[in-house]
């Protein structure tokens, strides 16, 4: 028989495709299985500067919050850190300050037809296993010079609590006043909104304008500064700040973690020798935030600092940074936040890969202190920039991972009771009894549940292997098969356990088919 040239070929291209695909599946599961079984993958929302909130209709917001979440959860993140408060105003009902403007298009005016959009995405980031963490600007008022606040605001009411800078807008941090009221606010938001955390960015005193920095508080010193050194006692403004809204937050529910996320340079070595290999903006002497006192101190329980940078950036490298952070923790979790954007355009050529994005997972994962990473933004998660919601979720996050716990490890939720097998509409699930609370809630009480999937042969107590993992939901029945036939079924074994509020996970009922 004679074979073409043409056949031959075709011959030789079927068989490289084969060969590209079986490489690049042994790839992605030897990834799978060296991703941890918890693990913080989180990514930023926000509002301020999307305008595309104030062109929707409720029911178009809530679809876009819908399929925001769905596109996280695919690309194997597990809480999402939501703006809710981004200049003193709110994307959710409150009396204390007035609707956003980037929800409605004016401050102050509420939606119509009225709903809540920080109520529905807790909701429906809860109802996907993930976490809901409350994200807040703590004491910018303004954006910019051309909004015009109304004159019932507290800046045209009492100015002299609020400061001006760079054409914009601040509570004035030397306020006890000011101190009490973002309290406040962020009491009001843990007591009536089930969030799993309280999360406030970069923004302290304000950053440095036409190489200038802040100046504008001459009268407040005058009044509360005592002699002070200066910078010494705006830092200690802002220190009683976060201690106060950690008493606040822990005094009023205390599996709700309370975390910051710094600009990425706490200082350079050139200014302190603690510091860092980089030579940025610095935290303590431009924001006077010396975040890691916070931590040292018990304050918070993560910080998110913000490596927006490419690994090697002379001035500031996430490569050595992430370094610094993990060797620095003082106590608390360490999630590195990534700036998408750089991080799929550049490439790593140290490691000869097209971008930084497997190498910094990696080099996440490899310090101890480091739990986790942050997606800045999430919308170019959604939006697949470079392909990085491909690679996250076929990859680096293509596991389901339970996020970090906290608290006593002494304590644990109750083993999930009677869990059986049901079998309906030619599928199988599996079901059991869903947790029951009590009239006040409790840091152990089970508001989650881990279903695992073991092969004959394998130990069903073994549920360290994040890929015997198939789902992390508040639900109590899961859908295990897609036939009832006990012959196809037979030898399948799985366990389930429950998730507290703080993450810790109880014994595993075991159930064989």
């Amino acid at each position: 028989m004679q074979i073409d040239s043409k056949t031959i070929i075709d011959t030789i291209k079927r068989m490289a495709a084969a060969f590209t695909a079986a490489i690049l599946l042994f790839t992605c599961s030897l990834a799978a299985q060296e991703n941890p079984k918890r693990e913080f993958r989180g990514a930023w929302l926000h509002i301020i500067g999307q305008s595309q909130w104030q062109n929707k209709t409720t029911e178009q917001a809530k679809a876009y919050i819908r399929d925001q979440m769905d596109k996280l959860q695919a690309a194997g993140c597990n809480a999402v850190i939501f703006q809710v408060r981004p200049t003193a105003d709110a994307m959710y009902k409150s009396d204390l300050e007035p609707w956003t403007a980037w929800l409605t298009g004016k401050r102050g005016k509420a939606p119509s037809p009225m709903w809540d959009p920080m109520e529905y995405a807790i909701e429906e980031a809860h109802s996907r296993g993930m976490e809901f963490h409350a994200w807040l600007n703590p004491y910018r008022v303004t954006s910019n010079s051309k909004e015009v606040l109304p004159s019932t605001h507290a800046a045209n009411k009492e100015p002299h609590r609020f400061v001006k800078f760079n054409g914009q807008t601040f509570f004035d941090p030397a306020y006890p006043e000011n101190r009490q009221f973002i309290c406040d606010v962020v009491a009001d938001i843990t007591k009536r909104y089930d969030v799993d955390g309280i999360h406030i960015d970069d923004y302290f005193y304000p950053y440095p304008a036409d190489g200038k920095r802040f100046n504008a508080d001459d009268a407040s010193y005058a009044k509360f500064g005592k002699g002070a050194n200066r910078n010494d006692w705006r830092r200690h403004n802002v220190d009683l700040l976060i201690e106060q809204l950690h008493g606040t937050i822990k005094g009023i529910k205390p599996w709700v973690r309370f975390g910051v996320s710094p600009f990425g340079i706490w200082r350079n070595k050139g200014s302190d020798p603690r510091g860092s290999d980089s030579n940025g903006l610095q935290n303590y002497d431009d924001l006077y935030a010396d975040v890691l006192l916070w931590a040292k101190k018990g304050w918070i329980d993560y910080l998110a600092p913000q490596l927006y940078w490419t690994l090697d950036l002379k001035v500031a490298p996430s490569r050595g940074l992430a370094k610094w952070w993990n060797d620095n923790a003082n106590g608390v979790d360490i999630y590195i936040g990534q700036d998408v954007k750089r991080t799929m355009d550049n490439a790593d050529p140290k490691a000869g890969r097209k971008n930084e994005l497997a190498t910094k997972v990696e080099l996440s994962r490899k310090l101890p202190n480091v739990k986790g990473n942050v997606w800045w933004h999430g919308y170019w998660v959604t939006g697949n920039y470079g392909g990085v919601a491909d690679e996250l979720a076929s990859v680096h996050q293509s596991t389901i991972a339970l996020p970090p716990q906290y608290g006593d490890p002494g304590l644990s939720p109750e083993p999930v009771e009677g869990l059986y097998v049901r079998h309906e509409g030619g599928k199988t699930f599996l079901q059991w009894d869903k947790a029951s609370h009590g009239r006040h809630q409790k840091e152990t009480d089970a508001v989650r549940y881990v279903v695992y999937e073991f092969f004959p042969g394998e130990d069903p107590r073994e549920i360290d292997d994040p890929q015997t993992i198939i789902a992390l939901t508040p639900v109590n029945k899961v859908l295990v098969a897609d036939t009832d036939d006990k012959n196809e079924l037979n030898g399948m074994t799985f366990a389930v356990t429950a998730l507290d509020r703080m993450n810790r996970e109880s014994k595993p009922k075991i159930i064989r088919l």
